[in-house]
C-alpha cells in the first residue's frame, strides 16, 4: 500500500517513541526530522536511521513530506501548525492542540481553508485498554452511563524532568499536561461536554528543581497546579475531575464510570493497555475484563498511523482537530468558571470518536 511520508518538528523526549514506534506502523514512514537543535536532529537521524535531519524550515519547503508531525512545546505548537498548514501540508501534533482558544481556532480554520487535516495527541484512547471498554458501554454492560470520576494527582515535575520549567507556564500545569488524557478519555466514552465549571488554584507559587542538569534552580508558577471540575455531558451524564501537581499522595481510582446497570472501572488513560474491572448490578464481586483490542504497550504514533490513514481514504482521523479543540475549550473552561464564580458552556463540540473494529 501507499505510505504517507512524515517529517517530525521537535527531537525531544517525546520523539523517541514515535521515532521508534514508526517502524511498526504501516501506514506512515518517518522521512526527515527538525529541532531548533541541529546537532539535536542529527542524533535521532542517526540514531532511528531517518533519511534527512534538518531546519524546520526545510523540512516544511521539502515537497516530498505530506505530514508533518509536530512534536514541540506547547508554547509553539500553534506557530509550527500553522506554517506546517501553510505550507500544504496535513498536522498532527502533540497534545495540547495549543495554548489559547484563539490559536486553536486559528488552526482550524486554516485546515479547512487549504483542505487539509489536523490530529492532534493523545492517542493512547485508541489503545486496548480505554477500546475495551468503550465496547463494553456500547453493547450495554453498565447500561446507561450516569457519572463518573477522574483523578490525576501527583506533585509535578522538577523532582525528574530534565527541563520542568514549562511545566508551570501558561500552557502547562496538571490539566493542560495530562487533562487531555482524561477528558479525551472521558468523551470517547460519554460523548461531547455541554457545561463545566471548577475551582482553580496557584498551591505553591515557586518551585525549586531537584532534577538534573537544573539542580537548585527556581520556578516561577504561573498558571494553576490544582484544579478541580465539574462536567456535564450533553447525554446527561455528570463527571468530576480533579488535576494536581501539588498531592503528595493519594489512593484513588484513574476513572470510573457509573452506569444504571453497574460500573466500570477504566484503566489509566495515559496507558494503553489495562487492566479494566466491571462489576454489574447483580454481581457480587469485581470481573477483570480480558481486552478484545491490541496495541495495549506503549503504541505513542498509533493516532499518526490513524491519520495517515484517513489521509489515504478520505476519512477524518479519530484523534482529529475537532475532538483536540474541544478538549482546549474545556480545559481553559475550568479556569473561566473558577474566575468568573459560574459554569462555562463551551464554545465548541465534537463528534464521540468512532471506536476501533474488531480484528
Amino acid at each position: 500500500m501507499k505510505k504517507i511520508k512524515a517529517g517530525v518538528v521537535g527531537c525531544g523526549n517525546i520523539s523517541e517513541i514515535y521515532f521508534k514506534n514508526s517502524k511498526r506502523f504501516e501506514s506512515f514512514d518517518i522521512v526527515a526530522c527538525a529541532d531548533i537543535d541541529i546537532n539535536l536532529a542529527k542524533q535521532r537521524s542517526e540514531e532511528f536511521d531517518i533519511p534527512k535531519a534538518c531546519n524546520t524550515e526545510e523540512l516544511l519547503a521539502d515537497s516530498e513530506i505530506d505530514l508533518v508531525i509536530n512534536l514541540t512545546t506547547p508554547a509553539v505548537h500553534a506557530k509550527i501548525d500553522l506554517a506546517a498548514l501553510e505550507a500544504g501540508k496535513h498536522v498532527y501534533g502533540e497534545k495540547p492542540l495549543a495554548v489559547t482558544r484563539e490559536e486553536g481556532k486559528k488552526i482550524l480554520e486554516a485546515a479547512k481553508a487549504k483542505g487539509l487535516l489536523v490530529g492532534c495527541a493523545p492517542d493512547t484512547f485508541l489503545g486496548g485498554g480505554i477500546q475495551t471498554c468503550r465496547k463494553l458501554i456500547d453493547d450495554g454492560w453498565i447500561g446507561d452511563p450516569v457519572s463518573a470520576t477522574a483523578f490525576m494527582m501527583n506533585h509535578g515535575h522538577e523532582s525528574w524532568h530534565p527541563n520542568p520549567n514549562f511545566y508551570y507556564q501558561e500552557g502547562g500545569g496538571p490539566m493542560f499536561d495530562m487533562g487531555p488524557y482524561y477528558l479525551t478519555a472521558l468523551i470517547t466514552l460519554m460523548g461531547s461536554i455541554k457545561r463545566v465549571t471548577g475551582s482553580a488554584n496557584i498551591t505553591f507559587p515557586e518551585r525549586t528543581i531537584t532534577s538534573q542538569p537544573k539542580y537548585g534552580e527556581k520556578i516561577q508558577v504561573n498558571t494553576p497546579t490544582q484544579i478541580n471540575g465539574v462536567l456535564d455531558f450533553e447525554s446527561g451524564a455528570v463527571a468530576s475531575i480533579i488535576t494536581s501537581f501539588d498531592t503528595w499522595y493519594h489512593h484513588l481510582p484513574n476513572i470510573e464510570i457509573y452506569g444504571t446497570k453497574g460500573s466500570l472501572v477504566v484503566p489509566d488513560p495515559n496507558r494503553f493497555g489495562g487492566p479494566v474491572f466491571l462489576r454489574r448490578y447483580d454481581q457480587n464481586s469485581w470481573s477483570e475484563i480480558p481486552l478484545t483490542y491490541g496495541y495495549t504497550d506503549n503504541s505513542r504514533g498509533l493516532g499518526v498511523a490513524d491519520m495517515a490513514y484517513s489521509i489515504l481514504r478520505g476519512e477524518t482521523p479519530r484523534a482529529n482537530g475537532e475532538l483536540a479543540f474541544h478538549v482546549l475549550d474545556v480545559m481553559h473552561g475550568f479556569q473561566d468558571a473558577s474566575e468568573a464564580n459560574k459554569h462555562y458552556e463551551p464554545v465548541s463540540t465534537c463528534e464521540q470518536p468512532r471506536p476501533l473494529p474488531l480484528v
